[in-house]
């Protein structure tokens, strides 16, 4: 990114934002696909079941916790390969 002048880099910053939030978008759509694919199966009613409601509200912390679980390991390798001098492009 040095060797963009300010406004180049500005651009940057905005499509690589612009990618982040899309990103996001579609990993949260399609989480609330996946949870309601595997726990709302009764449409006979307007509201969830608590059966319905307690396997979406498991479905999201599961999900989450994975990816807390991702987002820690991905740290850790990081940071080795920080330490290692081995990180990609150097």
């Amino acid at each position: 990114m040095e060797a963009l002048n300010a406004k180049e880099q500005a651009e940057l910053q905005t499509k690589m934002e612009r990618k982040q939030i899309k990103d996001f978008m579609t990993m949260y759509s399609k989480l609330v696909q996946n949870c309601f694919d595997a726990c709302v199966n009764d449409f006979t009613s307007k509201t969830l079941h608590t059966r319905e409601e307690n396997c979406v509200m498991r479905c999201i912390d599961k999900h989450q916790k994975s990816t807390e679980r991702l987002q820690l390991r991905f740290q850790e390798q990081n940071a080795a390969l920080m330490q290692s001098g081995q990180l990609p492009g150097r």
